[in-house]
Protein backbone atom coordinates (compact mmCIF):
# COMPACT_ATOMS: atom_id res chain seq x y z
CA UNK A 1 0.00 0.00 0.00
CA UNK A 2 1.59 2.98 -0.82
CA UNK A 3 0.75 6.52 0.74
CA UNK A 4 -1.34 7.52 4.08
CA UNK A 5 -4.25 5.30 4.95
CA UNK A 6 -7.74 7.25 4.67
CA UNK A 7 -10.27 7.16 6.92
CA UNK A 8 -13.43 8.51 5.71
CA UNK A 9 -15.80 9.93 7.97
CA UNK A 10 -17.82 13.32 8.79
CA UNK A 11 -15.33 16.44 9.96
CA UNK A 12 -16.10 15.97 13.24
CA UNK A 13 -16.24 13.88 16.50
CA UNK A 14 -18.10 10.87 16.36
CA UNK A 15 -17.36 7.08 16.42
CA UNK A 16 -13.88 7.94 14.37
CA UNK A 17 -12.48 9.12 17.31
CA UNK A 18 -10.85 6.53 18.92
CA UNK A 19 -9.30 5.26 15.73
CA UNK A 20 -8.28 9.16 15.04
CA UNK A 21 -6.87 8.26 18.66
CA UNK A 22 -4.79 4.84 17.90
CA UNK A 23 -3.54 5.66 14.77
CA UNK A 24 -1.65 9.14 16.10
CA UNK A 25 -0.80 6.84 19.26
CA UNK A 26 0.41 4.52 16.89
CA UNK A 27 2.51 7.25 15.32
CA UNK A 28 0.52 6.68 11.70
CA UNK A 29 -0.15 9.97 9.96
CA UNK A 30 -3.85 9.61 8.11
CA UNK A 31 -5.24 11.36 5.29
CA UNK A 32 -8.42 12.24 6.66
CA UNK A 33 -12.07 12.27 3.57
CA UNK A 34 -14.86 13.95 4.94
CA UNK A 35 -18.33 12.91 4.31
CA UNK A 36 -21.27 15.71 3.53
CA UNK A 37 -23.43 13.30 2.20
CA UNK A 38 -25.49 10.11 2.74
CA UNK A 39 -24.67 9.23 -0.45
CA UNK A 40 -21.37 9.42 0.57
CA UNK A 41 -21.55 7.08 3.49
CA UNK A 42 -23.49 4.45 2.05
CA UNK A 43 -20.57 4.52 -1.16
CA UNK A 44 -17.94 4.04 1.86
CA UNK A 45 -19.94 1.02 3.50
CA UNK A 46 -20.29 -0.84 0.44
CA UNK A 47 -16.62 -0.80 0.16
CA UNK A 48 -16.22 -2.22 3.59
CA UNK A 49 -19.42 -4.60 3.50
CA UNK A 50 -18.05 -7.10 6.00
CA UNK A 51 -18.10 -4.32 9.05
CA UNK A 52 -17.76 -1.09 9.57
CA UNK A 53 -14.49 -0.28 10.87
CA UNK A 54 -15.79 2.51 13.66
CA UNK A 55 -18.23 -0.09 14.70
CA UNK A 56 -15.51 -2.49 16.01
CA UNK A 57 -16.37 -3.43 19.57
CA UNK A 58 -14.70 -1.65 22.17
CA UNK A 59 -13.05 -4.68 24.56
CA UNK A 60 -13.70 -2.19 27.66
CA UNK A 61 -17.70 -1.67 28.65
CA UNK A 62 -17.15 0.94 30.70
CA UNK A 63 -15.18 3.39 27.70
CA UNK A 64 -17.66 2.25 25.33
CA UNK A 65 -20.78 3.28 27.48
CA UNK A 66 -18.64 6.30 28.33
CA UNK A 67 -18.07 7.35 25.09
CA UNK A 68 -21.24 6.82 23.53
CA UNK A 69 -23.12 9.17 26.46
CA UNK A 70 -20.61 11.82 25.92
CA UNK A 71 -20.84 12.17 21.62
CA UNK A 72 -24.73 11.95 22.08
CA UNK A 73 -24.81 14.75 25.20
CA UNK A 74 -25.42 17.40 21.47
CA UNK A 75 -28.34 15.97 20.52
CA UNK A 76 -30.45 15.49 23.83
CA UNK A 77 -33.67 17.30 23.96
CA UNK A 78 -33.62 20.73 26.08
CA UNK A 79 -35.87 18.64 28.35
CA UNK A 80 -33.57 15.73 28.97
CA UNK A 81 -30.27 17.25 28.70
CA UNK A 82 -29.81 18.04 32.78
CA UNK A 83 -30.73 14.44 33.00
CA UNK A 84 -28.45 13.09 30.09
CA UNK A 85 -25.61 15.14 31.93
CA UNK A 86 -26.23 14.11 35.99
CA UNK A 87 -26.58 10.86 34.57
CA UNK A 88 -23.43 10.68 32.11
CA UNK A 89 -20.93 12.48 35.26
CA UNK A 90 -22.69 10.11 37.84
CA UNK A 91 -21.42 6.59 35.86
CA UNK A 92 -18.36 8.19 34.85
CA UNK A 93 -17.32 9.62 38.80
CA UNK A 94 -19.16 6.43 40.64
CA UNK A 95 -18.99 3.82 38.59
CA UNK A 96 -16.23 3.72 35.80
CA UNK A 97 -13.53 6.34 36.85
CA UNK A 98 -13.10 4.13 40.19
CA UNK A 99 -12.97 0.56 38.35
CA UNK A 100 -10.39 2.20 36.28
CA UNK A 101 -8.37 3.64 39.52
CA UNK A 102 -8.67 0.05 41.19
CA UNK A 103 -7.68 -1.74 38.10
CA UNK A 104 -4.36 0.92 38.29
CA UNK A 105 -3.81 0.48 41.76
CA UNK A 106 -4.69 -3.37 41.94
CA UNK A 107 -2.51 -3.99 38.75
CA UNK A 108 0.75 -1.51 39.74
CA UNK A 109 1.99 -0.71 36.55
CA UNK A 110 1.78 2.16 34.77
CA UNK A 111 -0.57 0.89 31.97
CA UNK A 112 -3.90 -0.73 32.48
CA UNK A 113 -3.09 -4.26 30.47
CA UNK A 114 0.59 -5.49 30.95
CA UNK A 115 3.61 -3.27 31.17
CA UNK A 116 2.83 -1.38 27.72
CA UNK A 117 0.42 0.94 25.89
CA UNK A 118 -2.51 -0.66 24.68
CA UNK A 119 -5.49 0.10 23.22
CA UNK A 120 -7.11 0.45 26.49
CA UNK A 121 -4.84 3.16 27.30
CA UNK A 122 -5.54 5.46 24.49
CA UNK A 123 -9.12 5.10 25.26
CA UNK A 124 -8.82 5.77 28.47
CA UNK A 125 -7.02 8.91 27.99
CA UNK A 126 -9.62 10.04 25.73
CA UNK A 127 -12.67 9.20 28.10
CA UNK A 128 -10.74 11.52 30.73
CA UNK A 129 -10.25 14.25 28.67
CA UNK A 130 -14.05 14.30 27.34
CA UNK A 131 -15.20 13.78 30.47
CA UNK A 132 -12.99 16.94 31.70
CA UNK A 133 -14.43 19.18 29.07
CA UNK A 134 -17.93 18.45 31.20
CA UNK A 135 -16.43 19.12 34.76
CA UNK A 136 -12.59 19.97 34.53
CA UNK A 137 -12.17 18.68 37.94
CA UNK A 138 -14.05 15.25 37.75
CA UNK A 139 -10.62 13.31 38.57
CA UNK A 140 -9.98 15.04 41.86
CA UNK A 141 -10.27 11.78 43.62
CA UNK A 142 -8.82 9.76 41.47
CA UNK A 143 -4.77 10.58 41.82
CA UNK A 144 -3.47 7.41 40.26
CA UNK A 145 -6.13 8.45 37.19
CA UNK A 146 -4.84 11.90 37.27
CA UNK A 147 -1.15 10.12 37.20
CA UNK A 148 -2.23 7.95 34.58
CA UNK A 149 -3.54 11.10 32.34
CA UNK A 150 -0.31 13.26 32.44
CA UNK A 151 2.02 9.90 32.05
CA UNK A 152 0.23 9.06 28.77
CA UNK A 153 -0.80 12.32 27.28
CA UNK A 154 2.90 13.01 27.27
CA UNK A 155 3.91 10.31 24.97
CA UNK A 156 5.34 11.81 22.07
CA UNK A 157 2.36 10.79 19.29
CA UNK A 158 0.27 11.50 21.82
CA UNK A 159 1.42 14.51 22.70
CA UNK A 160 1.50 15.85 19.23
CA UNK A 161 -2.32 14.54 18.84
CA UNK A 162 -3.38 16.62 21.68
CA UNK A 163 -2.05 20.43 20.10
CA UNK A 164 -3.95 22.25 18.44
CA UNK A 165 -4.23 21.74 14.47
CA UNK A 166 -3.85 18.40 14.46
CA UNK A 167 -6.57 15.78 13.64
CA UNK A 168 -8.53 15.39 16.85
CA UNK A 169 -11.49 16.79 16.97
CA UNK A 170 -13.19 19.32 19.02
CA UNK A 171 -16.72 18.66 20.69
CA UNK A 172 -19.82 18.62 18.88
CA UNK A 173 -21.52 21.99 19.07
CA UNK A 174 -25.43 21.73 18.74
CA UNK A 175 -25.57 23.82 15.36
CA UNK A 176 -23.44 20.81 13.72
CA UNK A 177 -26.29 18.08 14.01
CA UNK A 178 -27.99 19.07 11.02
CA UNK A 179 -25.08 18.22 9.13
CA UNK A 180 -24.40 14.84 11.13
CA UNK A 181 -28.12 14.20 10.82
CA UNK A 182 -27.83 14.57 6.88
CA UNK A 183 -24.85 12.44 6.94
CA UNK A 184 -26.26 9.17 8.44
CA UNK A 185 -29.67 9.47 8.55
Amino acid sequence: MSGKPKLHYFNGRGRMEPIRWLLAAAGVEVCLCFLTLRACYKHVLLMFPMKNVTEIDMYVEGMFDLNELFMHSVAQPADKKEQHFTNMLDKAANRYFPAFEKVLKDHGQDFLVGNQLSRADVQLLEIILMAEEFKPDILAKFPLLQRFKARISNIPTIKKFLQPGSQRKPPMQPEDLPKVLAIFY
